[in-house]
């Protein structure tokens, strides 16, 4: 993994998910640092002037118009993150502490908030000595920020909370510092505010449901020819005439091509191409280009305001170039939260329809003669029958992650703050529903796999034999009703861990 340097002018999502998920070393860039020393001159002048300037020298939030004496303006900052880390609930993942703080040391680097060189530096060292502090699921408003869980790792900045160390081992700040030979920061004027002003967490994990769900979005596609094959599905429909000239959505044509792709040369689709009494597949076979594009769709448009929000420099009040310190409300995470909810609606619907077609392999009444269940011996076994009752549990799970959280506003602050965004809840739950897509999707693959198993000795595409060939490594075919929970866990690590895609890929060339 390559080092990430960190400049004044910004990070890629490839940049946030290579620190998150890669542990990728982070290097402070020479003309970062020149201008963090630079903001820091203009702040250094407020807190010793008598003039009031928020966040500088006056309480927070409901408690700005209480003037803060010299003498306190640095306990000031210390109190505010030791208040403010008051989160509640289980730890959230080392991935997502890792995107909050790089995210929230990207803007601390850009020389708009005034914070010293050394919080910028302890900062980086703290992610590059895998020091993941602990923040708790609930606490954030998404509105002034993302304020507990930065607080939390604020916290461990100052050598205080708690914090996993590069052994995954729970220890006080105070410890894991030491362990890696970091000094904690003494805070100063401004930094503690600094240091939990930001939309970091709710992007970070909106960064990286983007990179899963197009991935899945491929894997949609490949479960969907699959189940075309399986379900004697034609592959006319998506013939690319029918999908840009006439509708031109971009995802549309893009997931239509890769059906196309997926079933060129399959002599299952070949063998009922003549005589076949079908005069149109069901809507979960037809019109499976239309949702999947859409999902694509709707992912380029959230990564869009991702590309902003990275662009951002979130803090209250910031330092502009010309010098003035100016309050502002950009800390607001509306812009994120909306699309967080969006991806959980579209994230739902391709869960239902990979559903229904699981279903429609299960049922003899629909399947074009496939055994009930898809079970060796129907009524001695049951075969995939509870393995849909599953999916079925997981997109009812899903259809209640997609209701907003960002229309659920509730004042706070004595009513100083009373419109917030509820972007971290957004995020949190998108990914609870991108975990249960996933296993959506694998139960669809392990039914899709024996449908074509039992279509010998007719034989699948390259691109879906690619997949089914991946599968049969690590599950077996139709047999006798065994243990099946393992074997839709091996799925869903498949899945997880990018082998299946690779493996289509490989064989017919990376898809859109």
């Amino acid at each position: 993994m390559e080092d990430v340097l960190l400049g004044t002018s910004g990070v890629t999502a490839a940049d946030v998910i290579a620190v998150a998920r890669g542990n990728a070393r982070v290097i402070i860039s020479a003309p970062a640092r020149e201008a963090v020393a630079a903001a820091r001159v203009v702040i250094e002048k407020l807190a010793a002037a008598e003039t009031p300037a928020y966040g500088v020298s006056t309480g927070f939030g409901a408690l700005a118009n209480r003037h803060i004496s010299l003498e306190l303006r640095a306990q000031l900052q210390r109190s505010l993150v030791r208040s403010h880390a008051a989160g509640m609930g289980p730890s959230v993942e080392t991935e997502v502490v890792r995107a909050l703080m790089f995210l929230r040391l990207k803007t601390l680097a850009s020389g708009r908030t005034g914070v010293r060189p050394v919080v910028v530096e302890t900062i980086a060292a703290m992610l590059n000595a895998g020091i993941t502090p602990v923040v708790h699921e609930f606490g954030s408003l998404g509105c002034s920020g993302d304020l507990a869980p930065l607080a939390h790792a604020a916290l461990v900045l100052m050598g205080e909370g708690l914090a996993f160390d590069a052994a995954d081992q729970i220890q006080s700040g105070a410890e894991v510092l030491a362990a890696a030979g970091i000094e904690p920061v003494v805070l100063e004027a401004k930094e503690g505010l600094a240091l939990i002003n930001g939309t970091d967490g709710m992007l970070g994990m909106l960064l990286m449901a983007g990179a899963d769900l197009v991935e899945l979005s491929k894997i949609a596609d490949i479960t969907a020819a699959m189940s075309v094959e399986g379900l004697l599905g034609t592959d006319r429909v998506f013939q690319p005439e029918l999908h840009a000239p006439l509708r031109p959505h971009q995802g549309q044509a893009a997931s239509a091509a890769n059906l196309t792709r997926l079933l060129a040369d399959s002599a299952i689709v070949s063998s009922h191409l003549e005589g076949d009494t079908k005069v149109q597949d069901a809507y979960s076979l037809r019109c499976a280009p239309q949702v999947a594009g859409a999902v694509r769709d709707t992912i380029a448009y959230a990564m869009s305001v991702a590309a902003n929000e990275l662009a951002a420099t979130i803090d209250n009040p910031v330092v502009l170039p010309d010098g003035r310190v100016q309050s502002n409300g950009n800390f607001h995470g509306a812009p994120v939260a909306y699309v967080l909810d969006f991806l959980a609606i579209v994230a739902a619907d391709l869960a239902s329809i990979s559903e229904r077609r699981t279903d429609r392999m299960l049922d003899p009444a629909r399947s074009h003669g496939l055994p009930a269940f898809l079970a060796a011996d129907p009524g001695v076994d049951s075969g995939m029958m509870i393995a849909q009752y599953t999916q079925a549990a997981l997109v009812s799970e899903m259809k209640r992650l997609a209701v907003p959280a960002s229309v659920d506003s509730i004042p706070s602050s004595a009513m100083q703050e009373d419109h917030v965004s509820m972007g971290w809840s957004a995020a949190r739950k998108l990914r609870t529903s991108i975990d249960n897509l996933r296993r959506v999707l694998a139960v669809e693959l392990v039914a899709a796999a024996r449908a074509l198993d039992l279509r010998a000795p007719l034989q699948p595409a390259p691109g879906t034999g690619a997949a089914l060939a991946c599968l049969r490594q690590a599950v077996p075919g139709v047999g006798p009703d065994r243990f099946l929970a393992p074997e839709l866990s091996a799925a869903e690590e498949l899945l997880r861990s990018g082998t299946l895609l690779a493996a289509v890929e490989s064989t017919i060339g990376p898809l859109g």
